[in-house]
Order: structure tokens, then C-alpha cells, then sequence
């Protein structure tokens, strides 16, 4: 099974010019933890994460250090820890070394990429543009639909997985990006958080109208009004 079996392929992107307030609210609204930056040809240049805007918050609220102690010590802030306190851009305050996979790697090879680089989340490319995210939560639930002897997944799989998620966007209420479905010889598994037993209902009844009555299982969890972090 490959990457592409499994990632979220809906992605909330911004552009280096998003303003800081709007990528906040972007993470608010969507329930997730961090957006790619793209540039105008739909190039990953960077990403912007809860941990570059809390870093803001924590400069903010830490006490002044006196300019003789930052003399004698060499880990006083710098230009750079500037511009992401205070920069109002994306540009300003996104991470630049971007780790990136191709959509045809395999899941085991992503998940050792993904343990030994000590990140929760990867953005995935095809031909270098950005197409979708792979989190250690989607690799797990590729690897719980796998047989014993793994196999790659066929294109009959992949064209139902397909038209599972083109069918689900037409949901109203739930949010894409937090559903993920894995198709394996045509059973078919649908993961990720709602807000009611409604929107999960209306999930099953959608995949079915697809995939069939009783070829569907339904794995999905209940956002928490506080949360707005996603995968693991």
C-alpha cells in the first residue's frame, strides 16, 4: 500500500502573503494543527504550525532580559527570532526546511520517515506540487485494513477510494479534511471526527451509496468543543 492510498488528499493551504491572524483562524476553524505554504505555481515553501504561533505568545508574555545578560550569554534572541515574533505574515513566521514524500512511497517507508524525523505529519508531492498530507494517524489505519501478507493496493481500490471522498465532500456540515478513507479488495474503512452522531451517519450512508450497504466500517470520533489539533 502507498501513500497515496491513505493521505488526505483535502488540504488547507495558505500563500506566503496570509496574514497570521487568518492562518489562526484557519487552524480554529478547520480543527487542524498546521497549514503548507504554497506559492503561486502550488509549490510546498513552507509550513506554519501551532509551534511558530505560540512561540509569539510565549516571547510575549516572557519577562524582558537584561542586555548584559544576553551579552554574556550566546543564546540571547536573534534577527531571526524577530521577524517570527513579530512578523505578521506567513512568509514571516513559517518553518522553510520542509520535509516532503512522494505520493507513490510506501506506508512502512513513511512511517520510519515520519518516527525517525520525529514529526507527526508529512505534505505530500506529485511531480513537486503539493497533492496531499500524510499523518501517523493515516498511516496506522492503512496499516489496520492490511492482510497478513501485504500487497499493493490494486486501481479498482483506488478508483473506489476516489469516488468515497469526491461523494463525501458533498456532506454538508463535516469537515473533509478530518475524514480519511482506506479501500482495501473493496471493503472499505472510513476514519476521523465529527461534531454528532448525524454527521456520522450521513458519512455511512453517503460511502455506501458508493461502495454498498455492509461494505463500509465507520471509525470515527467526536471533536471536542476545546480541540483544535488532529492526527497524532
Amino acid at each position: 500500500m502507498l501513500i497515496k492510498d491513505v493521505m488526505t488528499k483535502k488540504v488547507v493551504t495558505v500563500t506566503l502573503d496570509t496574514q497570521v491572524a487568518d492562518i489562526a483562524r484557519l487552524l480554529l476553524e478547520h480543527h487542524i494543527s498546521g497549514v503548507p505554504v504554497v506559492d503561486a505555481d502550488g509549490v510546498v515553501v513552507g509550513i506554519v504550525g501551532e509551534g511558530d504561533l505560540m512561540r509569539r505568545v510565549a516571547q510575549t508574555d516572557a519577562p524582558r532580559r537584561s542586555w548584559w545578560l544576553e551579552l554574556l550569554t550566546a543564546s540571547g534572541p536573534t534577527a531571526a527570532d524577530y521577524v517570527k515574533t513579530h512578523g505578521t505574515k506567513a512568509r514571516d513566521v513559517m518553518t522553510q526546511n520542509v520535509i516532503t514524500v512522494p505520493e507513490d512511497m510506501p506506508i512502512g517507508e513513511a512511517a520510519r520517515m515520519l518516527e525517525s524525523q520525529r514529526i507527526k505529519r508529512v505534505a505530500v508531492l506529485r511531480d513537486g506540487i503539493l497533492v496531499g498530507i500524510v499523518s501517523r494517524a493515516n498511516l496506522l489505519q492503512g496499516l489496520a485494513v492490511l492482510p497478513e501478507t501485504i500487497s499493493e493496493c490494486d486501481t479498482d481500490d483506488r478508483l473506489l477510494r476516489a469516488r468515497i471522498s469526491e461523494v463525501l465532500t458533498e456532506v454538508p456540515g463535516i469537515s473533509v479534511s478530518l475524514v480519511n478513507v482506506v479501500v482495501r479488495d473493496g471493503q472499505v474503512s472510513i476514519w476521523g471526527a465529527v461534531d454528532s452522531d448525524f454527521e456520522e451517519t450521513a458519512i455511512r450512508i453517503a460511502a455506501e451509496s458508493v461502495a454498498g450497504e455492509g461494505n463500509v466500517d465507520i471509525q470515527m470520533g467526536r471533536i471536542p468543543a476545546w480541540n483544535y489539533g488532529y492526527g497524532v
